[in-house]
């Protein structure tokens, strides 16, 4: 039996003859229980917030973006792209045209992107749309969906459909200085929605790619290739495959990449999060030094007779930094099983709401358990715990020498 956790053990547990001593030690397990408990908490809401910001995002984004790593487009329609379009893990084969076109409505003008789509096209949900509908062709007869910038910056009224956005685009080749206007190709087209979705896509106008095609005055080129994989294809495998069958001369974009902020901003606001709250804890975690140099004070005849029997200053000091220690893990242990309860009633009984709005996809804040946010905060609250039961028992050491 190691000696020096046995009596760690029974110095925590037992009476003390002072009553605070058991009310520091008390609050030293209940601050290092509500740190882990709050760390735990708020890692599963960010997880769970993550986790339905990249499903929303993966509903009108692609698995895989194909793209020139050299110019602005390609011809697709080559013994290369053929194999990929039969492939039966790829459900959906969408060739793409986009470039920067001008834009005018009425008396107002705006730049923005052009992006002609197939028919394959990923058609977003109409939580992401901020207004009409997701229609690209009637009747034979092309419409647009304009991005929100877009629709603020024209002023577009989805109630009028007399009226259509102009879209102009430079013609290939073309100068003619008496007449610049037949320097550019004008096609006209009536818009249907409108998509608010993130600000990448507030830029853009979505069009069928025969009008695409029409304005661009570009007939047998594509600008990009997006797939959507049939579920359970792993993801993985197959951008590597296509990364060796393309060669150097294409790039191939998994969803990350294709929007790299995105993920980047969602995953940095939630380690920050956890650093201010871990940091915040650690303040909690610091009730240890105060609980052991009140326990040294307590147990000062204890030490005498334990030194009298031969106990060397390393034994008494292995003694309070187990003390130390037990006090942390008990309230770490304490703090996930509180944290994982608290989530769990969430993900159930959703009992904390967002809020009441038609655009909301979700009234309940998400909630996301994952097994590594349990292993990351019982290692730093561990970490942390160690480091600050060290120092405390060794200046309760030297409070010993002095009481002695």
């Amino acid at each position: 039996m190691n000696l020096a956790s046995y009596f760690a053990k029974r110095y925590l547990f037992s009476k003390k003859s002072v009553n605070a001593i058991n009310v520091i030690s008390g609050i030293s397990v209940v601050g290092v229980m509500v740190s882990s408990a709050s760390l735990i908490v708020i890692l599963s809401f960010y997880n769970g917030l993550e986790k339905l910001i990249f499903s929303m995002y993966s509903a009108f984004t692609p698995e895989f973006r194909i793209e020139p790593n050299e110019g602005k487009v390609f011809h697709a329609d080559t013994i290369l792209f053929n194999p990929i379009k039969t492939d039966p893990r790829v459900s959906a084969y969408n060739e793409v045209l986009q470039e920067r076109v001008l834009l005018r409505y009425g008396d107002r003008q705006h730049i923005a992107t052009i992006k002609g789509v197939s028919s394959d096209f990923i058609r977003p949900t109409d939580s992401l749309l901020l207004g009409g509908r997701f229609e690209l062709e009637r009747d034979g007869e092309p419409y647009a969906v304009a991005g929100a910038k877009i629709h603020s910056a024209l002023g577009i009224s989805l109630e009028d459909p007399s009226r259509g956005i102009e879209v102009f685009s430079p013609r290939k080749g073309r100068v003619n200085v008496l007449n610049p206007a037949e320097e550019f190709t004008m096609r006209t087209i009536r818009p249907t929605g409108v998509l608010a979705y993130q600000q990448e896509f507030d830029e853009l106008l979505i069009v069928p790619l025969v009008f695409a095609r029409e304005v661009l005055d570009e007939y047998d080129q594509v600008s990009a290739i997006e797939l959507k994989l049939v579920p359970g294809t792993d993801a993985a495998v197959m951008q590597r495959q296509l990364r060796e069958k393309l060669g150097d001369a294409f790039v191939v974009k998994n969803r990350e990449q294709q929007n790299p902020t995105l993920y980047k901003i969602v995953r940095s606001e939630k380690w920050a999060v956890f650093f201010i709250i871990a940091f915040t804890g650690m303040i909690a975690i610091f009730n240890i030094v105060g609980s052991l140099t009140m326990l040294v004070i307590d147990k000062k005849q204890d030490i005498a007779v334990l030194k009298g029997l031969g106990a060397t200053d390393d034994l008494i000091r292995r003694i309070f930094f187990y003390e130390g220690m037990l006090i942390s893990l008990i309230g770490c242990v304490a703090g996930l099983l509180l944290g994982l309860l608290f989530c769990l009633s969430q993900l159930y009984w959703g009992w904390i709401g967002i809020g009441n709005g038609e655009n909301l996809i979700t009234n309940v804040y998400p909630v996301s358990i994952r097994a590594a946010d349990f292993l990351l905060v019982s290692t730093t609250v561990v970490l942390v715990s160690a480091a600050i039961a060290l120092v405390a028992s060794r200046l309760s050491i030297r409070q010993s020498v002095r009481l002695s």
